[in-house]
């Protein structure tokens, strides 16, 4: 399988390849009031409104740093297995290289992470750990409905 690979700090994550819609430089998003902190906001995208989450401030509580490889990740994302995808955007650091790994060279990391359902297996390589992340499993049911709100019926 195909890797992007990211940091946060001196930890490397892995974002499953075939999920990624386009990768680029980061632009300024507008601002949601009322949203999480780790929502950065809403871009357009060929006129589509993209919600944007900024992983470095889901992770860790703080921004994301703004180095030249940081980068923002369209990514496809569904709210249900039975739902069309949507697009989703994802801020992260350190973003400069793809990798092949195997999806059986993968392991439980055996720690719970029920904050963080997101956080994947793990992998090592002659660098150290990648954790892949399940970006499925990153936002729970308050912020899909903020982020991606269900039209209300018409009036007939």
């Amino acid at each position: 399988m195909l890797f992007l690979l990211f940091e946060l700090d001196s930890d490397r994550y892995a974002l499953d390849a075939a999920g990624i819609v386009e990768v680029q430089a980061l632009t300024a998003a507008k601002s949601i009031p009322g949203a999480p902190a780790w929502v950065a906001g809403l871009i357009e995208q060929h006129g589509e409104l993209v919600p944007v989450i900024d992983v470095a401030q889901l992770a860790l509580g703080r921004p994301s740093q703004r180095w030249r490889s940081t980068r923002l990740v369209l990514v496809r994302y569904r709210e249900t297995r039975e739902a069309p995808s949507r697009l989703l955007g994802l801020i992260v650091e350190r973003t400069t290289q793809t990798c092949r790994i195997e999806r059986e060279r993968f392991a439980d990391s055996g720690i719970a992470t029920p904050h963080a359902r997101w956080l994947g297996p793990v992998a090592s390589d002659e660098f150290g750990m990648i954790q892949w992340i399940d970006v499925q499993q990153m936002l729970d049911d308050d912020v899909k409905a903020l982020l991606f709100p269900q039209p209300e019926p018409r009036a007939q």
